[in-house]
């Protein structure tokens, strides 16, 4: 196989490993590890010790009401929340740090509850006559907001219809947070001690965010963390077939469910036995939450139980707030790569204070680190055009005579002192690279809206007018022409229609990677012709001599 054909197979093998790449992220989540079977669903509520929760406490967890009940506002500097007065429900949460992704002029809207889409957070406590999220609540007030000079925002529900125990169910906001801290106060009044559980769980449908796109598809569902088994994705199809399989019970790790760009997580605090479970609900609807154990109160004493609830970007960041939750930012089998790429964008970005700079500076950074070996490539490609008349010459002597032509090729090459692969492992070596930022730019939300300049708003998404994906295209071009003619006719017009296939494939790529492109093709198109010309001058002043 000479050096064309083989570069044209690295090309196309490279366009289909892209595409099988997002695809596997899709339809074949990570894999999980142990089992939890789907327990049976009854009609009324159970009791419950005050160990972790037994499987008939689905029951409580299966009703969807779903009930129209009072509705209170909470609004802090970054959050603006809906809660339910039944069950007590946040219902709806908007995010005034980021815009919508067909409106930039609205708040980006996490939970909500439509006809279309439902995406809710609820909770509730498992035992005799305590309240679920089928329950009803109130609050002295219809609106909350966070006063100036003030850290935290203290949101009380009171629980009516209560037997035997007074329990309020407490919402703690925080300034320039994107954590509420979520849980219940229950005081036993009755004669009786009181044993219960709580739960804290996700609802949502399957339906992906809007804003998405169906070329470059990213993960949308469930996903639950241990310290064994570490991060793990729950892929509602698994969970239709009764196939999710995780630590049933455990003293560490959180739920949530993923989207791009966005998660939801349940934060229980480490060394507190828990026990995780994901269910498919009425309505397509699902949930996945966790049950933490309530201890046995006596008559006339009390007890607390509160999760921090998680619900904002995802960042790599968030590592600091919960172990493993840094880890909802899919860089996919490259994070290796992926994860040291980004620190070093957001470094330069922290310096230029523009995203697409930054990228432009990380392209040349990354360039100067394969210069050697670009340099050899293109010096082997090179060669390849100088002695591409007697490669023409070797193919009219020996004709159809395919052993005697390779023959003399080989010769040709070893009299040159020329690799005839030697341009293809800086391209093996860079693809790695090149996924890596593809995954960095796509699944960060730090480059979501972020501008560039002019027409380009938004580096995350597709350039709207298709500019740099047609730029990208005539660099390839460009760069071509400075590469060997192969002396296969279907291969040259392979080569000059290359260029024009990737410009439609970058069509639906991020206006970073591509702008990545160009900028690399820039920069190799200037090297390649510097080290293209001194060769061929080289090899003039040879032939004089």
């Amino acid at each position: 196989m000479d050096f064309q054909r083989l570069f044209l197979f690295l090309i196309f093998s490279f366009s289909v490993f892209m595409l099988w790449d997002g695809w596997q992220r899709v339809q074949h989540p990570v894999v999980q590890s142990a089992s939890i079977a789907a327990p049976s669903i009854a009609s009324a509520p159970v009791i419950v010790t005050a160990g972790v929760a037994s499987p008939s406490a689905s029951a409580v967890l299966a009703q969807q009401k779903h009930q129209a009940g009072q509705k209170i506002t909470v609004k802090t500097d970054w959050l603006v929340a809906e809660i339910n007065m039944v069950g007590g429900d946040l219902r709806r949460l908007a995010f005034l740090q980021h815009h919508d992704a067909q409106d930039k002029s609205k708040p980006f809207v996490l939970l909500q509850e439509q006809k279309a889409h439902t995406y809710i957070a609820q909770t509730g406590l498992l035992g005799t006559g305590l309240p679920t999220h089928n329950s009803t609540f109130t609050a002295q007030a219809s609106e909350y907001q966070l006063a100036d000079g003030k850290n935290t925002l203290e949101v009380r529900l009171l629980a009516t219809e209560v037997y035997g125990a007074k329990v309020s169910k407490v919402y703690v906001f925080h300034r320039g947070n994107y954590l509420i801290d979520v849980g219940y106060e229950i005081e036993n009044i009755g004669t009786n001690p009181l044993s219960s559980s709580a739960y804290f769980q996700l609802v949502r449908d399957k339906t992906p965010p809007e804003g998405g796109s169906k070329f470059v598809p990213t993960y949308t569902g469930p996903a639950v963390y241990t310290e064994q088994e570490k991060f793990q994705k729950v892929d509602f199809s698994d969970i239709d077939k009764g196939k999710v399989k995780y630590p049933q019970s455990t003293d560490n790790g959180w739920v949530g469910m993923l989207q791009h760009y966005f998660v939801a997580a349940w934060l229980p605090k480490d060394k507190v036995q828990r026990e995780f479970y994901t269910r498919q609900l009425e309505d397509d609807l699902y949930s996945a939450g966790v049950i933490l154990p309530v201890a046995t109160i006596a008559p006339g004493q009390s007890a607390k139980v509160s999760v921090p609830l998680y619900a904002g970007p995802a960042q790599v960041s968030l590592d600091k707030i919960a172990s493993g939750l840094g880890l909802t930012v899919d860089y996919g089998w490259l994070t290796i790569i992926a994860t040291p790429l980004f620190w070093l964008l957001s470094f330069l970005q922290g310096w230029v204070h523009n995203w697409g700079v930054a990228i432009i500076l990380l392209t040349v950074l990354i360039k100067l680190a394969f210069f050697p070996l670009s340099a050899a490539s293109y010096r082997s490609m090179g060669k390849m055009r100088v002695v591409a008349p007697k490669l023409e010459k070797i193919k009219q002597q020996y004709g159809d005579d395919r052993e005697r032509l390779h023959k003399a090729m080989m010769e040709l090459y070893k009299t040159e002192k020329i690799n005839p692969l030697g341009g293809c492992l800086p391209v093996l070596i860079q693809i790695p690279v090149f996924i890596s930022l593809y995954w960095a730019i796509l699944a960060s939300v730090e480059l979501r809206y972020a501008p560039f300049f002019g027409w380009i708003s938004d580096l995350s998404a597709a350039d709207p007018y298709y500019v740099l994906p047609l730029i990208m295209g005539a660099s390839m071009l460009l760069q071509s022409k400075l590469n060997p003619v192969p002396p296969d006719p279907l291969q040259a017009k392979l080569m000059q229609i290359m260029p024009i296939i990737f410009s439609v494939v970058f069509f639906f790529f991020p206006a970073g990677l591509v702008l990545y492109s160009i900028v690399n093709n820039a920069l190799s198109i200037v090297q390649q012709w510097y080290i293209t010309r001194g060769l061929e001058a080289e090899a003039k002043g040879v032939a004089k001599a």
